[in-house]
């Protein structure tokens, strides 16, 4: 069973058609890279997956529970849009680390929220807090950024704040990890680090969809990549085939402006 099935998702903001009618499924441990130009649909399509957005129709399914189903007006409520967000793990173009806090706490901050909802939280606060600091020293470790615990985000690079970010964005163990044009604010210095934050998770088998214009990470880690346009998914396949036989003109225009 995909771990992600959605069906006949729509999405409109006033007369405009963002979504229109948009399916796909994704296997556990795979990765899909979603490509296209500006206004073709993609960041909104992952802003309704994360429920930022609430789609005007259509269905979302996570390991064969449905999240959303715009048939079904209880599914849209703010309560229960909110928990369904956990499946997600969302990761920013431009970071959104809260200045305030320092790396670790940046990563922490959801941990901390969720485990106040826990029946034992007030008898074993400093055994939680205490769990929750080495889950987040340990994530920042995976992004080669243990040595910046105690760093503010002013005192990070571009690509350091958004290894960060990474992190952050697994700290409640997502089923799928998410990804919007996740280098587009860095310059190709910081951004390899960035990209190969990534390629090291694809190699772990995590489950990930990324938004991107990097069309040399989409066809390097890529299990299937999707193309989308005016709200639709133009043509979708595995890398190979998507990026060296597009069979629809759009594509076939698309990837020859941006080679």
């Amino acid at each position: 069973m995909p771990v992600l099935e959605v069906t006949n998702l729509s999405k409109n903001f006033g007369a405009s058609e963002v979504l229109r009618d948009v399916s796909f499924s994704l296997e556990a441990g795979k990765v899909l890279s979603i490509i296209g130009s500006s206004g073709s649909g993609k960041t909104t399509l992952l802003r309704c997956l994360n429920f930022l957005e609430t789609p005007d129709a259509g269905r979302i399914a996570v390991k064969g529970e449905v999240l959303f189903d715009g048939a079904l007006p209880e599914t849209r409520s703010e309560s229960a849009l909110r928990q369904k967000r956990l499946h997600f793990g969302l990761v920013f173009q431009s970071f959104n680390l809260f200045a305030q806090y320092t790396a670790r706490q940046n990563i922490g901050l959801a941990m901390r929220l969720h485990a106040k909802e826990r029946p034992d939280y007030r008898q074993n606060k400093a055994a939680i807090l205490q769990e929750i600091r080495e889950r987040a020293d340990m994530l920042l470790d995976s992004v080669g950024l243990i040595e910046k615990a105690d760093a503010y985000p002013h005192q990070l690079s571009g690509g350091q704040q958004q290894r960060v970010a990474i992190a952050r964005a697994l700290a409640l163990d997502p089923d799928i990890l998410c990804f919007d044009e996740p280098t587009s604010a860095l310059d190709p210095e910081t951004s390899g680090e960035v990209l190969r934050t990534i390629a090291a998770l694809a190699a772990k088998h995590v489950t990930m969809i990324i938004v991107t214009h990097e069309m040399g990470l989409a066809r390097s880690i890529s299990d299937r990549v999707i193309f989308m346009a005016d709200g639709v998914i133009a043509e979708e396949g595995p890398p190979d085939a998507l990026f060296n036989h597009p069979q629809c003109e759009r594509l076939r225009g698309f990837l020859a402006a941006v080679h």
